[in-house]
C-alpha cells in the first residue's frame, strides 16, 4: 500500500490512538481522517470544537447504543437529547428506508440545523448508512463525522462514503458517496456488543484478509481465542489492518469504477440471500455463505485450492457463522435476485472470487451454470 493512498497521521491528541488519512483526489479533494484506539471517546468534545471550527455539530445516535453508552459518553461531555443536538434513530435494516431519512431530516429542521451545521453518526452500519445519507442531501450537504459502536462498522461499513437505503428490489439502491470527514472508533464500544452481533462483524473481517491481507488471515488464525475474548490490543490491531486495506482500495476507485468491486467479495450471492429472505438472514451470516459459494466456485476453475477453500470453511465454523444457506431458498431464485443487484454494469455481472488468502480477481459473467452447481451443493438439506 503506497503512502499516496494513506498517510500515517500521529500525534499526542489522540493519546497513542492509531491515526491517518485517506486522500481522495478527485475534482473536489477531500480528506478523511481515521483514528483507532482505547481512548478516543475522551477526545471525542475537543475533537469535534477544534475539527469543525464554528459549525454546530447535530448527533444521530442509534437508539440501542445511547441507551448502553450515554450516561457514560455524558460524562465526557457529549451532549444529551435535552440541549436538542441530539437526535435518537431505531436502528434496523426494515427501518433503512427513504422515510427514515425524511424523518431525520424533519428532525433536523426542528432542532434549527441549518448550512452551518455538521451531523455526526453513531452506531452501526444501519445507522452510519441512513445518517451518511441525511448529511449529504440535507441542505445539499454538510460535513459528516462517523462514529462506528459495531464491529461490522468500525471495520467497513464506516469507510469509505457509501451511504444507502434499501428498496423492496435490492439493497442499497438509493444512495449517494458522501465521505465522512472523520470516523472515529474507539475499540471500548465493542464491550457491549452483543455476541450474535459480533459474530456478524468477523464476517467483513474475514472477508477482509481474504481479499487483501494474508499477514491479518494469520493473525485471524493465531489469535482466535483472544478475539473472542474481545482482547482489546487484538481487536485494535485487527480493525486498523481491516481499515488500512478498505482505505487502500477506496482511495485508489472512489466510486467504484474497478478497484473497489473487490469489497464485494461474498457480497453478490449474500445481498440476494439477504433480499430473499426479507433481511431475516442477518448481513454477515449472508456474506459468509457468499464467501463460501466464492471460494468453491474459484476452487472449481482451479483458481482457488482446495486447502485454501478449506481454511475458508474452517474460520467461517470457528466463528458459528453459516457456509450453506436455508433450504427453503431455491438455487434460481438466488439467481434472479442477482440479476437486480448494484454488481450488474450494463447487464453484465461482475463476480469477485479469491485466488488465494490475501488476493482476488473480478470475474465478468461468470459462468451462471457452474453457480447454480455451487449454490445447489451450498443448500440446506430439508
Amino acid at each position: 500500500m503506497s503512502g499516496r493512498e494513506m498517510r500515517p497521521e500521529g500525534g499526542n491528541e489522540w493519546d497513542g490512538a492509531e491515526c491517518w488519512k485517506i486522500p481522495f483526489p478527485g475534482s473536489r479533494p477531500q480528506l478523511s481522517e481515521i483514528v483507532i484506539g482505547e481512548t478516543v471517546m475522551e477526545r471525542v468534545p475537543e475533537a469535534l470544537a477544534s475539527r469543525l471550527e464554528d459549525r454546530t455539530p447535530f448527533w444521530v445516535w442509534d437508539r440501542t447504543a445511547w441507551t448502553l453508552w450515554s450516561e457514560r459518553v455524558t460524562a465526557m461531555g457529549w451532549p444529551a437529547p435535552e440541549t436538542g443536538r441530539v437526535i435518537l434513530f431505531n436502528a434496523s435494516e426494515a427501518n433503512k428506508r427513504l422515510a427514515a431519512v425524511e424523518d431525520l431530516g424533519r428532525a433536523l429542521v426542528r432542532a434549527g440545523a441549518d448550512r452551518g451545521g455538521a451531523v455526526v453518526a453513531v452506531g452501526g452500519g444501519v445507522t452510519g448508512d441512513v445518517v451518511g445519507l441525511l448529511a449529504s442531501l440535507y441542505m445539499r450537504g454538510l460535513p459528516c463525522v462517523q462514529i462506528p459502536t459495531t464491529l461490522l462498522a468500525q471495520v467497513d461499513s464506516s469507510i469509505g462514503g457509501k451511504t444507502g437505503v434499501d428498496l423492496p428490489e435490492g439493497k442499497n439502491l438509493l444512495g449517494t458517496f458522501h465521505q465522512p470527514r472523520h470516523i472515529w472508533m474507539d475499540v471500548r464500544f465493542l464491550e457491549t456488543l452483543p455476541p450474535e452481533e459480533f459474530r456478524q462483524g468477523m464476517a467483513e473481517v474475514i472477508k477482509t484478509a481474504i481479499l487483501g491481507d494474508s499477514a491479518l488471515w494469520t493473525e485471524l488464525e493465531e489469535e482466535h481465542d483472544a478475539l473472542r475474548h474481545r482482547d482489546t490490543a487484538v481487536l485494535r490491531r485487527v480493525i486498523t489492518a481491516c481499515g488500512r486495506v478498505k482505505g487502500g482500495v477506496v482511495a485508489a476507485d472512489e466510486r467504484e469504477g474497478g478497484r473497489r468491486r473487490a469489497l464485494n467479495l461474498g457480497h453478490t450471492v449474500g445481498h440476494a440471500l439477504e433480499r430473499l429472505t426479507e433481511y431475516r438472514m442477518r448481513h454477515g451470516d449472508a456474506v459468509a455463505v457468499g464467501l463460501m459459494a466464492a471460494a468453491e466456485m474459484a476452487r472449481r476453475l482451479g483458481r482457488f485450492s482446495a486447502e485454501d477453500a478449506a481454511r475458508v470453511e474452517r474460520r467461517l465454523a470457528a466463528w458459528g457463522l453459516p457456509v450453506r444457506f436455508p433450504s427453503d431458498l431455491e438455487p434460481d431464485g438466488v439467481l434472479d435476485a442477482l440479476r437486480s443487484d448494484k454488481k450488474h454494469v450494463g447487464g453484465r455481472l461482475h463476480f469477485i472470487l479469491p485466488v488465494s488468502i490475501g488476493a482476488i480477481e473480478d470475474i465478468l459473467d461468470p459462468d451462471l451454470g457452474l453457480l447454480r452447481e455451487v449454490l445447489r451443493e451450498l443448500r440446506e438439506l430439508p
